[in-house]
């Protein structure tokens, strides 16, 4: 049985949110070669203090030695049990209807992100229905 990695989801995270669409449509409504749709991991270090461990309640410890240690920090999507976003429907120049998406964070973060990285027209509608855009990407 084959895999359709159009049909897998992927979340696009942006200042102040995110929004997990459809891989297709992602590359459609934001370019293939978008670097959104690859993006780099961030390197991330952090600090240990020193402290001691005990493994077993009333056991003897152990010390743990402090130091700093770094990892990559790749981007997600918030989400949870029921949680995951807000359903909104998006569409573009091009698209056949509307489409469905889930966005964290303000509708008005995913307009401001909409309208510098989106490669087409774009609009969405929230959950109540109230209408956003549509956006264009805009040149300098």
């Amino acid at each position: 049985m084959a895999i359709d990695y159009d049909a897998q989801r992927v979340t696009v995270n942006y200042a102040g949110g995110s929004i997990r669409m459809a891989l297709a449509n992602a590359r459609d409504l934001f370019g293939i070669d978008n670097p959104n749709l690859s993006p780099d991991g961030n390197v991330k270090t952090v600090s240990v203090k020193g402290h001691t461990r005990t493994r077993v309640i009333g056991g003897p410890s152990t010390p743990v030695e402090g130091g700093p240690y770094t990892y990559t920090q790749w981007p997600v999507g918030a989400g949870g049990n029921a949680a995951g976003g807000e359903a909104i429907l998006l569409r573009w120049d091009g698209s056949e209807g509307w489409w469905t998406a889930r966005m964290t964070g303000s509708a008005w973060s995913l307009g401001t992100f909409l309208n510098t990285a989106a490669a087409k027209v774009v609009e969405f509608k929230t959950e109540r229905g109230t209408s956003y855009g549509p956006f264009i990407i805009k040149t300098l």
